[in-house]
């Protein structure tokens, strides 16, 4: 392997690096899904073209035989099949789900890992049990604090073996929105997704919906698991402790104009009238409240559709009279709390959570 020590051994953080893409890289970017940008068109993202991040290997998981665990600082711990759990009251909901490690292809040094560029995103409806309902079934103890989630996907990050997992604090735990999704786009989750049970957390980055859940664990206590405590921080520096990552920051994306070249992707454009449009969304449920596009660093606002749907992407357009010549067009957004996107990346070690604009080049003919 390409200067990588043993992978099953003690190791330290990975250090960030400048150059040509690793090959260990090159395949993590084979394994996993990227959403073309000219499907942004859609409202809903086929399930096909939805952005997939799996840690570890897909877990071969059968309907027969699986029971959802419920355990831990609870008075009546569950098992619930498959079954059990599509026949309670179920709810959908569309979100909007993004990888927190979008857009780490463009930091430099970047950190060695799934180079995403910006394609790491995706919307889809997701139809499941509120993750609420379970835990107020079970009972839980007075001194619960905090809901740990297990998948049934295991293996070694920087030496350490273990399953995928990660926590909520309990009061996120409880919320109506948090679900225990069976399906996507009203069909059964795909393998790569989480069948045949998966979290959805809505608002917040990717990492949080941890697919293939097969056990549900109240502690009292901060979970500690490697995906929680390691893994997922905005830091600075080596050492740095560190903030964990939560809730999806402001972001906006244009679906690229015109034609391109197949491989360097430069786009093509005819002259005169050009409509642009895109997606944009945040986290925590913020709505959209501006969007603005850029031609030669030029700003000017873009219509916005009003949102729907609280976790999901609002579309946006904009009317540009393409002229002759080299063009850079960039697109910004700005949220109800007033979080507008930087125009560079806000640089930390493990390339988390970049939602610095956009730009495209494109020659007009």
């Amino acid at each position: 392997m390409s200067g990588v020590a043993d992978p099953f051994g003690e190791q330290g953080p990975r250090p960030p690096v400048e150059g040509p893409y690793a090959r260990e890289e090159i395949a993590l970017a084979l394994r996993n899904a990227a959403l073309p940008l000219e499907a942004l068109r859609y409202e809903v993202t086929p399930v096909g073209l939805h952005y997939t991040l799996s840690h570890f290997d897909l877990p071969w998981l059968e309907e027969r035989g699986f029971a959802l665990q419920v355990c831990g600082r609870v008075r009546r711990p569950l098992a619930l099949t498959l079954a059990e759990l599509h026949a309670l009251p179920q709810r959908t909901l569309r979100v909007t789900l993004e990888c927190a490690g979008n857009g780490r292809g463009l930091m430099s040094p970047r950190y060695p890992s799934m180079a995403w560029l910006h394609e790491g995103v995706g919307t889809a409806e997701w139809t499941g049990v509120p993750l609420a309902r379970l835990l107020k079934s079970a009972g839980l103890e007075r001194d619960a604090v905090e809901v740990a989630f297990i998948g049934a996907d295991r293996g070694f990050d920087r030496g350490v073996e273990h399953d995928y997992g990660r926590s909520l604090k309990l009061a996120d735990a409880l919320s109506e929105d948090v679900l225990l999704a069976y399906a996507m786009n009203g069909a059964p989750l795909p393998p790569q997704h989480g069948f045949p049970l998966r979290l959805i957390v809505p608002g917040w980055y990717g990492m949080a919906s941890v697919k293939w859940v097969a056990r549900i664990e109240v502690l009292e206590r901060a979970y500690d698991g490697f995906q929680q405590v390691v893994g997922y921080h905005y830091r600075k520096f080596s050492g740095d402790p560190g903030t964990p990552v939560t809730h999806a920051r402001v972001k906006s994306l244009l679906v690229p104009p015109g034609i391109p070249d197949w491989y360097t992707r430069a786009r093509l454009v005819e002259r005169g009238a050009m409509p642009l449009e895109g997606r944009a969304w945040s986290g925590a449920g913020a709505a959209i409240v501006r969007v603005e596009v850029a031609v030669d660093e030029e700003w000017r606002d873009a219509a916005v559709e009003p949102a729907v749907h609280r976790f999901a992407w609002q579309r946006w357009r904009y009317a540009w009279k393409a002229t002759p010549g080299e063009h850079e067009l960039a697109v910004r957004a700005t949220d109800a709390t007033g979080a507008t996107q930087p125009l560079e990346p806000e640089w930390n070690t493990n390339g988390m959570g970049n939602n610095a604009v956009q730009r495209v080049r494109v020659t007009v003919r």
